[in-house]
């Protein structure tokens, strides 16, 4: 009691101090166990939450709440094999558990299992018609398959239960071409202007603010809401544009021609991977619907594989040296055993098609790192005018990492150290990574898509010019806009905006100069003699 009382008080240190002495005092208490562990979990310390709510679960089996507490640690660990189980035994123990359901539709979603997840979330609101977390998650289930009014709907529900919960709002603004009512606009209004209004709850709010203003093209004020709900969240999240240009100085200082050359026996063969990477907002959902409208591609997702066996190379070490300075101690059956690795955790993302996509667009400073394992996978980099990309990115609010977006003078340096790595890959390993422009696929596109797929070795074939046809689940925030045979109004969008972005023009300068000068800013073409 007095834990819960510090913890609804916001004390976390104190709620922890007070359940670490429960269980010191009675080890098998399974409240206690359990508490600490969710208490974990909020603090994101999953290893340490699961083995907590093991040994409540071990010791009271038919302990449904801890059961359904582990299959969250499991979850967030990406262990959903394993939380799956835990949620069917939650509902094995509970049938009318509309927790549970919500929970197993959850981790059917984020496999990439639409159709069970659906049916789960329905299943959840049966038991509980003004389910919260199952009528979100619905909303972002129906999103992903393209029923955009089923999931309007679904986010609407949401709202009449919870009138104050941004999240709902930005959700429905990330439909990207859903426009909200003025009754709509009012409500999120008084919402934020609320004293008593949870910073969580007002930057999702100042987003679809910022996006309702745009909409109505009123750039001034929508540009007031973005600054808002960006400086809200860069203060929430942790960035050090200093630390990301010195990992970009070591991976171009050890991935060099030299140790190429030493490796180049090394890695898995197989050709099926196709990656996209780049900036966010820059076109690479798009590349993905292109080629997964082929039949011998099927996309995936945004898949995090490749930046955690980068990370593991560096673990355990005597001296500390993190990736990419780990990559100096490995063999080139090391770099082979990495790839398969990678080609095994993808498993359960396939069906069966020949080649897939990885879209994760963090990893162009792995491209070095993808070719040692994997030296026969395509890498796409989706580039698309500068001040486009740093915008549509500064626009968007993203559901986890991405924490350089929040800020315009992270954001340039960011954009900067991507071009920079790109050249090196460019320079180390030329021709490995074929260069896609957003601009030239909109005015040109099956050139462009000729030129995609002769790159990758596939056969033209005549759907692909129809991509928008093709059913497929789509994760991203571009997931309507690929759904429409053409989007051109998002070209030179920033230009709507060009008196709010001195700072991105000014950082940005030696790349947009060598733009033509059509795509310069007008105080630039201005000034031409």
């Amino acid at each position: 009691v007095e834990g819960r009382a510090q913890l609804r008080a916001g004390r976390m240190d104190e709620a922890e101090r007070v359940y670490r002495q429960v269980v010191r005092d009675a080890p098998d208490n399974i409240d206690a166990l359990r508490l600490l562990g969710v208490l974990y979990i909020r603090n994101k310390n999953y290893n340490d939450a699961e083995a907590l709510l093991r040994r409540a679960v071990e010791l009271a089996p038919d302990f449904v709440m801890g059961w359904n507490n582990l299959g969250t640690a499991l979850h967030e660990q990406h262990k959903f094999t394993e939380a799956q189980k835990c949620y069917e035994k939650a509902i094995e123990l509970y049938p009318t558990n509309p927790n549970a359901y919500g929970n197993l539709a959850s981790t059917h979603m984020i496999q990439g299992d639409l159709e069970t997840s659906i049916a789960m979330f329905h299943r959840a609101l049966e038991l509980e018609p003004k389910h919260f977390p199952s009528l979100l998650g619905l909303g972002h289930a129906l999103k992903t398959v393209g029923r955009q009014d089923e999931a309007i709907d679904a986010y609407r529900r949401c709202i009449a239960v919870r009138p104050g919960f941004g999240e709902v709002y930005w959700s429905l603004a990330n439909l990207k071409t859903f426009r909200f009512r003025d009754d709509e606009i009012e409500a999120m209004e008084r919402e934020i202007a609320r004293d008593d209004l949870p910073e969580k709850d007002e930057v999702p709010f100042a987003f679809a603010l910022a996006k309702a203003y745009e909409d109505r093209e009123d750039y001034r004020t929508a540009f007031a809401y973005y600054t808002r709900g960006n400086d809200k969240k860069r203060a929430e999240v942790r960035y050090d544009p200093v630390q990301n240009e010195q990992v970009i100085d070591r991976v171009i200082d050890v991935i060099n021609p030299e140790f190429l050359r030493a490796h180049k026996d090394a890695g898995m063969k197989d050709p099926a991977p196709i990656f996209v990477v780049g900036l966010p907002r820059s076109g690479s959902t798009l590349l993905e619907q292109i080629l997964a409208s082929h039949s011998e591609v099927e996309g995936t997702s945004e898949l995090p594989f490749i930046g955690s066996l980068a990370a593991k190379t560096g673990l355990h070490r005597a001296d500390d040296n993190a990736y990419p300075l780990s990559l100096a101690d490995l063999s080139d059956e090391d770099f082979t055993r990495l790839g398969r690795d990678y080609l095994s955790e993808c498993e359960s993302h396939r069906t069966g098609s020949p080649y897939f996509i990885d879209k994760m667009p963090n990893n162009f400073a792995h491209v070095g790192f993808i070719h040692l394992i994997l030296p026969n996978a395509k890498i796409i980099d989706a580039r698309r005018h500068p001040l486009d990309s740093c915008l549509g990115t500064y626009k968007q609010l993203f559901a986890k990492g991405q924490v350089f977006s929040y800020d315009m003078f992270e954001l340039a340096e960011y954009y900067r150290q991507y071009v920079r790595v790109m050249d090196h890959w460019d320079a180390v390993l030329p021709g490995k990574v074929l260069r896609v422009n957003y601009e030239d696929v909109v005015d040109d596109m099956e050139q462009q898509e000729r030129r995609i797929l002769d790159y990758c070795g596939l056969q033209w074939e005549d759907q692909v010019l129809k991509f928008y046809e093709t059913e497929r689940a789509v994760k991203t925030a571009s997931s309507e806009q690929v759904r429409q045979s053409t989007y051109r109004s998002a070209r030179h969008f920033w230009r709507h905006y060009e008196d709010e972005l001195d700072t991105l023009i000014d950082d940005l300068e030696p790349i947009l100069r060598a733009l033509p000068a059509s795509d310069w800013p007008r105080k630039w073409q201005d000034a031409q003699p």
